[in-house]
């Protein structure tokens, strides 16, 4: 019997890349998590290909593949072959378990989609924490502002106590 390979979700995490703005995976990497051939996969979208708009998949172009092969050591593979690779977002991936519909693509496309999810909420926090510390960053801005406006009053006090000219008193004498 072979051994079951357990992928884990940082596993799937780094197979997810950053595509013309959009987060998207492979089509060779979902055919390996979903156990079928990359021919057999894109035989399926073809199948299919009302079920996958530009917004679910889309194919690469020369240069993206190029650069797709220079960035990614696990996609060597790609430098050899004739064919554009396609990618698709996470609804594509979704559709993708949907129309393989064995047990396998079913349980990666809800694995795939966490890991999205993961992903998505792990960036927002990010983006939160971010625009946290940039609204302290203005608060201690304003502080130091207001800071330097104390001590710039407070010397021009001292200056004004050691240039006091003596004035004549005015009022009774005794």
């Amino acid at each position: 019997m072979g051994k079951e390979l357990v992928v884990t979700e940082e596993f799937i995490m780094s197979k997810i890349l950053l595509i013309r703005n959009q987060k998207v995976m492979v089509d060779s990497d979902l055919a390996t998590l979903y156990s079928v051939s990359t021919k057999q996969l894109n035989q399926q979208v073809k199948r299919n290909i009302k079920r996958f708009p530009t917004n679910f998949m889309f194919q690469l172009t020369a240069i993206e593949k190029e650069q797709l092969v220079a960035n990614c050591d696990h996609l060597n593979k790609l430098k050899f072959s004739s064919t554009l690779p396609y990618v698709f977002t996470e609804h594509g991936t979704m559709m993708l378990g949907n129309v393989l519909s064995s047990d396998r693509a079913i349980e990666f496309s809800i694995k795939i989609v966490e890991a999205f999810i993961k992903m998505r909420e792990f960036l927002t926090n990010n983006l939160s924490v971010k625009l946290e510390i940039e609204e302290i960053k203005k608060k201690l801005n304003n502080h130091d502002k207001n800071i330097e406006l104390v001590f710039s009053y407070l010397d021009e006090m001292m200056e004004k106590n050691e240039n006091k000219v003596e004035r004549n008193k005015i009022g009774y004498k005794k």
